[in-house]
C-alpha cells in the first residue's frame, strides 16, 4: 500500500470555497486555496438536533490504535450514508511531529489535508498562543525591573515562558543574568505550549468575551503576603487578547473525500485536557447534523476529561461514544512480545481485553451509548476478531470491525449505521462527581472509579498548595489529573488494571483563568525531551521540493 503522503498528495484536494459553501458558511478568512479561519459568530448558533459523537480509545500502546484515523473515517462514512458531518479535531503540536510520534492527521485513506501544513504551523494559532504566553512572561520581569508595584515574590513566580518543542534543556532555566539592565536574575522553566494554562483557557473559552475574562484571571504569581497576582494585575490582559483575535476562530480544512474538518487547539491529555476547543466543537454543531470530536490518549485521560471539564464549561453532552481498540494493541496489554505481536495470539487477546473491559466500565458511569470501534490490521486473524468482538458483546455492548486504513468511509460504514440509530435514543448523560466536593474527594473520586486505585498519596507540596487553593476559595472547580497515558496506574510499565495500587500526587496547581484544577502525578513532567532517535532525524525536503520522513 502506498505510503501516507503520497495518499495524501494524491487526493482530489477542492478549493475551501466549495468547502465552506458546502456548509453554508460566508464568513470566513482564507489562508490560501485549502484552508480558512471560520468567523467566530457561527459557534454562537443553536442547532438542538445535531448531534455530538466522541471518539476515543484503549491506553496507548508503541503502535498507536487509530483514534484520529478513525475519526475522519466516521465523519466521513456519516456524510457517505447521506448526513451532513464535520470531522472536529485537535491540532498537531510540533513537539510530537519532531519527537516520538510524527504527524497527527490520520492514516492511509482516513485523513485530513493538506497534511504538511497541519502538521507545521498550520494557520499560526499554536504560535500565537506562544507568543501570548511569553509576552505575559516578559510583563512580569519588566513589572519586577520597574519597582515591583505588586510586591511580587520572585520565589513565588508561577508563570512559565514556553515553546511548542520538545526540549529539555529548557525545563529548568535562570533569567536575568548579566549586567543589571538585564532584569532580575531568578530561576523560570519553560512548558511545552500544549501545556500551558493559556492553551486550555484557548480550548474552554465559549466566546471573545469569555476568553478575555479568562485570561486577566490567571494568576501568574503570588505577592510576599501570598495574595495572587493575575495577568491583569500585571496590565497585559488587553494585549493578549490582540495577540489571539484571529487564533480564536477555529479552522476549516478538509478530509481525503473531500468531508469538512475543524481544527483548532490542541492541549494534551495526560499533561492537560486533551480536547479541541469548545468553539470548534460549537461551530461543528451548528453547521452539521453530526460532529465527530475526539478526546486525547485513553478514555481513562481524554474521554473523562472531555465529559467531567469540556462538557461542564460548554454545556454539552455526547450522544454516543465510540472507543477504537485494535486486537494487536490488546495482545500488547496482554503481555505479549512486540516481536510476537502479529502472531495469532487468543490467550494473549483475552488477557488484555481487560484494559478494553475496564474503559468499557468507566464510559458506561458517563452514558448508556458506548460502542466499540476494532480498527482492523492485515495480520489479524478470523479467530481473534471473532473472539474479540464475542468478549464485547458478552458486556451487553456492540462491536464492529472497521477497515478504514485501506477503505476509508467504505470500511466503516456499519457502526456509521449504528452511531445514526443509536445517537437518536437516550443517552442518560451524567459527570462523575459534583465539582462542590473538596479537592480531595474529587481526586479521590477519579483516582478510584476510572484509574482503579485502592487509594491516593500527597506530598506535602500538594497538601500545601492544596490548603492554600481552598484559602483562596477557589477549591470549587473541577480536576485535571496529570498521569501517564499508558497505564491506569501512574506507573507507564504497570500494564494490569486489576493489580493493587495507589496514586501519587507530587504537585497542585491551579489554572484559575481556565476554571480547573492540574493534579500532577509521579514522573509527569510539562516539558517533554526527545528521544534517543527522534522524528526530526527522518524529516528533509528532497530534490523535488516535497516533504518527507514526516509522516
Amino acid at each position: 500500500m502506498k505510503k501516507d503522503i503520497e495518499i495524501a498528495r494524491e487526493a482530489q484536494i477542492k478549493d475551501i470555497d466549495e468547502i465552506a459553501h458546502f456548509l453554508n458558511i460566508e464568513k470566513y478568512e482564507k489562508y490560501g486555496n485549502y484552508k480558512a479561519k471560520i468567523d467566530l459568530s457561527y459557534s454562537e448558533n443553536q442547532n438542538k438536533d445535531s448531534k455530538l459523537v466522541l471518539v476515543t480509545a484503549i491506553s496507548p500502546t508503541p503502535y498507536g490504535e487509530g483514534k484520529t484515523t478513525m475519526n475522519i473515517a466516521l465523519s466521513m462514512g456519516l456524510n457517505k450514508l447521506g448526513k451532513k458531518a464535520i470531522s472536529a479535531l485537535r491540532e498537531p503540536s510540533l513537539g510530537p511531529s519532531f519527537g516520538i510520534k510524527g504527524g497527527a492527521c490520520g492514516a492511509g485513506y482516513s485523513q485530513v489535508i493538506p497534511m504538511e501544513d497541519i502538521n507545521l504551523h498550520f494557520t499560526g494559532d499554536f504560535h500565537a498562543i506562544t507568543s501570548a504566553v511569553n509576552l505575559v512572561a516578559a510583563m512580569i520581569d519588566n513589572h519586577i525591573y520597574q519597582g515591583n508595584e505588586k510586591n511580587i515574590d520572585l520565589s513565588n513566580i508561577l508563570w512559565k515562558r514556553c515553546v511548542d518543542l520538545n526540549d529539555r534543556a529548557l525545563r529548568e532555566v535562570v533569567v536575568g543574568l548579566g549586567k543589571k539592565t538585564n532584569g532580575i536574575a531568578r530561576q523560570d522553566g519553560y512548558d511545552i505550549t500544549v501545556a500551558t494554562e493559556m492553551m486550555a483557557v484557548f480550548c474552554l473559552s465559549n466566546n471573545l468575551n469569555d476568553f478575555r475574562e479568562k485570561v486577566s484571571r490567571m494568576i501568574v504569581a503570588y505577592d510576599y503576603d501570598n495574595n495572587p497576582v493575575t495577568v491583569d494585575d500585571i496590565k497585559a490582559t488587553g494585549p493578549v487578547v490582540v495577540l489571539m483575535k484571529d487564533a480564536l476562530k477555529p479552522n476549516l480544512v478538509q478530509t481525503l473525500e473531500n468531508t469538512p474538518a475543524i481544527i483548532h487547539g490542541g492541549p494534551f491529555a495526560n499533561i492537560a485536557h486533551g480536547c479541541n476547543s469548545i468553539i470548534a466543537t460549537k461551530t461543528a454543531l451548528a453547521l452539521s447534523e453530526y460532529t465527530v470530536t475526539e478526546a486525547g490518549f485513553g478514555a481513562d485521560l481524554g474521554a473523562e476529561k472531555f465529559y467531567d471539564i469540556k462538557c461542564r464549561k460548554a454545556s454539552i453532552k455526547p450522544n454516543i461514544t465510540v472507543i477504537v481498540a485494535s486486537v494487536r494493541a490488546l495482545k500488547y496489554h496482554g503481555g505479549v512480545s512486540l516481536e510476537d505481536i502479529n502472531c495469532e495470539n487468543l490467550e494473549g487477546l483475552k488477557s488484555g481485553f481487560k484494559n478494553l473491559k475496564v474503559h468499557l466500565e468507566n464510559l458506561k458511569k458517563f452514558s448508556n451509548n458506548v460502542v466499540v470501534a476494532i480498527n482492523k490490521f492485515d495480520q489479524d486473524t478470523k479467530a481473534e476478531l471473532s473472539l474479540l468482538k464475542e468478549l464485547v458483546n458478552n458486556l451487553g455492548i456492540e462491536a464492529f470491525e472497521c477497515d478504514v486504513y485501506h477503505k476509508g468511509s467504505e470500511g466503516c460504514l456499519d457502526i456509521c449505521k449504528y452511531i445514526i440509530e443509536k445517537s437518536n435514543k437516550d443517552n442518560d448523560f451524567k459527570l462523575l462527581y459534583d465539582e462542590s466536593l473538596s479537592i480531595k474527594e474529587k481526586i479521590d473520586v477519579i483516582c478510584k472509579e476510572i484509574y482503579r486505585a485502592n487509594g491516593v498519596k500527597y506530598a506535602k507540596k500538594a497538601l500545601d498548595e492544596i490548603e492554600r487553593i481552598e484559602n483562596l476559595n477557589s477549591d470549587k472547580l473541577p480536576v485535571c489529573i496529570a498521569k501517564t497515558q499508558y497505564s491506569f496506574s501512574d506507573d507507564p510499565k504497570n500494564l494490569n488494571p486489576e493489580s493493587e495500587y495507589e496514586i501519587t500526587i507530587n504537585d497542585i496547581r491551579l489554572n484559575q483563568g481556565a476554571g480547573f484544577i492540574v493534579a500532577i502525578t509521579q514522573n509527569i513532567m510539562t516539558m517533554p525531551g526527545l528521544g534517543k532517535k527522534p522524528a526530526a532525524y527522518e524529516i528533509d525536503i528532497d530534490e523535488n521540493g516535497n516533504i518527507v520522513g514526516l509522516f
